[in-house]
């Protein structure tokens, strides 16, 4: 194998989700899945038609997609994050989209990029769900612009850990850094991981995802974006961390993993776009499942060997 874009398949079922589908949805897009009890759930970005705006709460919404087969899936109608509260910066905060999803114990702690009202700067806010039927917000936990924070799966060295991505936008690039926390509220110790621009598919901005523990190291599913000349390019690639310095990068993949190749990753809302927000790692089947938004129009499903994503992190393919 002499580079990592063969690694993932494209279900031949794909588009999973097409946007047609769901009258009144403007966009459906970015899902984190989880495989939940004998459910494969979607946390999946919508934008009705009728959605508010410049300032309000509606904008992008969070909703809630639900499978027996990880395949066919019945998407919610309510929206499943929000501030829960109308008390000073609250209201200000809206677009709840992009969701990086971690189970700590047994708690999913839910990471949501949010926009703030007049001030064209996101950040994360935290929630968590035991049943993914309840949701109650704890705190904003990163400052601004910061988009894609994901949290690590576990303690290391008896303190929480979170990859964040701050920057992007406005011309500037979106690089990966990361911080520590004792209590998951209350973040510092932040250390840049790795920069953009370090191949031509994540040229522009690279952003991370909830890692995932492999003996060789947390494994991190990437986004990279790439602009020439004829448009912005959205990419899925990977890197490997260290299990007990986690800031430190010992592989990454030098090509891509998955590219917007497909006619329903080229043409849409947003063409040209292949966007992860997690995956779900099966160790006994040796298997990754990438639920991916593509063109903010669909929801697809990608599958590959786990040990060879690692593999090609660490041989830099």
């Amino acid at each position: 194998m002499k580079d990592a874009t063969k690694i993932l398949k494209r279900h031949p079922k794909n588009p999973l989700l097409h946007i047609k589908d769901y009258p009144g949805i403007a966009q459906i897009y970015n899902p984190f899945p989880i495989q939940h009890n004998d459910e494969t759930i979607l946390l999946v970005s919508v934008v009705e038609h009728a959605a508010t705006r410049g300032f309000g709460r509606d904008v992008g919404q969070t909703r809630i997609a639900r499978s027996k087969d990880g395949l066919n899936f019945e998407l919610g109608t309510t929206n499943f994050v929000d501030t829960q509260s109308d008390v000073y910066p609250y209201p200000l905060y809206h677009h709840f989209i992009d969701n990086r999803v971690t189970k700590i114990d047994d708690t999913y702690y839910i990471i949501t990029p949010v926009m703030v009202h007049g001030y064209d700067s996101p950040v994360g806010m935290l929630g968590k769900t035991k049943d993914f039927v309840t949701y109650e917000r704890m705190d904003v936990i990163t400052q601004p612009k910061n988009r894609g924070a994901s949290l690590f799966p576990e303690k290391i060295n008896g303190k929480y850990w979170k990859l964040d991505r701050p920057g992007g936008g406005d011309g500037s690039n979106g690089d990966i850094w990361i911080s520590s926390s004792p209590d998951l509220i209350h973040w510092g110790s932040f250390k840049p991981v790795l920069a953009a621009n370090y191949r031509f598919w994540n040229g522009r901005k690279i952003g991370p995802t909830p890692p995932i523990r492999t003996k060789e190291g947390w494994l991190d599913i990437i986004h990279g974006v790439y602009t020439p000349a004829g448009g912005t390019y959205y990419y899925v690639g990977a890197m490997l961390l260290d299990l007990d310095e986690p800031w430190k990068v010992i592989g990454k993949t030098n090509s891509y993993l998955l590219g917007p190749e497909e006619d329903y990753e080229r043409h849409g809302n947003c063409d040209n776009t292949v966007f992860p927000c997690g995956a779900i790692a099966d160790h006994a089947k040796d298997e990754l499942k990438l639920y991916y938004g593509a063109c903010d129009n669909y929801i697809c499903l990608a599958t590959g060997s786990l040990s060879a994503i690692v593999d090609a992190c660490v041989k830099g393919l």
